[in-house]
């Protein structure tokens, strides 16, 4: 049974990469060019950046850090919905001047059930005030959390990331959460993963940003 979970998951990452690879082709015309190892890059989130689900240093963010060599910036705070990380963004911006901002909220929109409209709303702004002030942006799509679907292994992503990197022109990780939150041994309870998906999501992401051509491949 084990080394069938092992040989499912190994199927389900190469299908991320295909579908990742599909979703940054035609998702931006954004310009981008390679970070240096070094420079500032700001995660803005909620618990799922902020690493809830597993011990200190195995979020990740940290895990990204450690394998790219970037300065990264863990602005994850658990319970944070988009509106929260509107408000916390010019802040973050003024003070640590990023290179490149990582935007992964909405979940807890999604959860306490706000309104779609409000949350594309906040989203958008937030990448136009980076924009304003010449960063990158990075669009990461949260699932679309449903009880039934997350017990029988049928997560997705939320339809509005997708049309607002569209429309925003905006560069979209898709199927980075997803695929992990809907295998039970990757997850530490019923909306987090564990160290192990933490691994798988840094994993997947960091392919990402080598595609993007934001991360150089060694």
């Amino acid at each position: 049974m084990r080394i069938v979970n092992h040989l499912i998951l190994i199927l389900r990452l190469c299908l991320i990469f295909l579908i990742t690879t599909f979703l940054i082709a035609c998702g931006s015309d954004e310009k981008l060019t390679a970070i240096p190892t070094g420079a500032k890059v700001l995660i803005l989130g909620d618990s799922l950046s902020y690493g809830t689900g597993a011990s200190e240093g195995q979020d990740y963010p940290a895990l990204l850090a450690h394998s790219t060599g970037w300065d990264i910036i863990n602005a994850g705070i658990p319970g944070d919905t988009s509106g929260q990380g509107l408000a916390r963004l010019p802040a973050l911006l003024e003070q640590h001047q990023p290179k490149l901002l990582m935007i992964a909220l909405g979940g807890n929109d999604f959860l306490r059930k706000h309104p779609i409209a409000q949350t594309e709303a906040n989203l958008r702004d937030i990448i136009k005030s980076a924009k304003a002030e010449s960063v990158p942006t990075l669009l990461i799509a949260i699932p679309d959390y449903r009880p039934i679907k997350a017990a029988f292994g049928g997560l997705s992503d939320h339809s509005l990331y997708k049309e607002l990197a569209e429309d925003m022109k905006t560069p979209l990780v898709a199927d980075i959460f997803s695929p992990v939150l809907s295998q039970s041994s990757l997850k530490a309870d019923h909306v987090h993963p564990n160290a192990q998906g933490y691994q798988v999501v840094e994993v997947a992401l960091r392919e990402s940003l080598i595609k993007l051509g934001l991360l150089l491949a060694y």
